[in-house]
């Protein structure tokens, strides 16, 4: 929480960070302090507490939220990779196509889609029917799970999640490896080896962000569900929910000049 604020206030105070890339930055911070958020306190109270009760409503609201998050998440990741094509790539028509118009909307668009698209699911779960049990073998309320407790018809919310999943997932990550793709061609191109390394530094905080969130989130669920491999999976999305917001602030300051330069005006403004 306190390296994704720390950013957010850095973009937000520092005149030489309000450019797209910062701008797609702040928002990625937001995202992450918000699934902190919904996520953590819950489980942080079960462990000290031994108290894991949670009623139904607050499962399919923490359910809901961390995953329009999560699906927001994928789709600015995607925006981010586009944004790194265009400085690379188009460099002298970058400042043309990504204004901050065209910024402030695929920022919204990428929160809009997320929580449009999950508000589905909330319409089937609530339909769902509960007698038991009512255990959920996780540390946060995820779809399958709670599906898996109803003792109704669970065909169709099944068949959508699968549509959904590859849309909001497949979709984004494709988007964000073809981008790559282009990007990493142009950078070969370069001749001399350091007009490659300054290219690519400009990406690789990005890259590593992505390889990070795309690979848990798909080994979570593209692993086989066997019971065998229940705990390999939480284990996965611990990574995602967790340990992902927890390094994204420090890849981004640790691997960015402007950052570092943002960070130690702020701390010479404070002391």
């Amino acid at each position: 929480m306190a390296g994704n604020i720390l950013i957010i206030g850095l973009i937000i105070s520092e005149p030489q960070l309000h450019t797209p890339m910062y701008l797609f930055l702040g928002n990625l911070s937001c995202l992450d302090s918000f699934i902190v958020c919904t996520i953590l306190p819950k489980m942080l109270a079960c462990f000290l507490t031994g108290n894991g009760n949670i009623p139904l409503w607050g499962c399919i609201a923490q359910f809901y939220i961390s995953a329009s998050l999560a699906t927001a998440q994928c789709y600015l990741l995607a925006i981010m990779s586009y944004d790194r094509y265009l400085a690379i790539c188009k460099p002298l028509h970058y400042a043309s196509i990504m204004n901050t118009k065209l910024c402030i909307r695929l920022a919204v668009g990428s929160w809009i889609n997320g929580f449009i698209g999950m508000s589905v699911f909330v319409i089937l779960i609530s339909r769902l029917v509960f007698c038991g049990p009512q255990d959920i073998d996780d540390f946060f309320c995820e779809i399958t799970q709670i599906v898996k407790l109803s003792c109704s018809e669970t065909k169709t919310i099944e068949l959508v999640l699968t549509i959904f999943a590859s849309i909001n997932t497949f979709l984004p990550f494709t988007l964000t490896v073809t981008s790559y793709i282009f990007i990493i061609q142009n950078i070969m191109r370069i001749p001399s080896t350091m007009g490659k390394k300054k290219a690519f530094s400009t990406c690789s905080s990005h890259l590593i962000v992505v390889s990070m969130f795309y690979g848990t989130l798909m080994l979570v669920y593209v692993v086989p569900k066997t019971e065998t491999l229940r705990a390999l999976n939480k284990i996965f999305a611990v990574f995602y929910t967790v340990l992902t917001p927890l390094l994204n602030p420090m890849i981004y300051s640790l691997r960015n000049r402007e950052m570092k330069g943002a960070l130690r005006k702020f701390l010479k403004k404070c002391v």
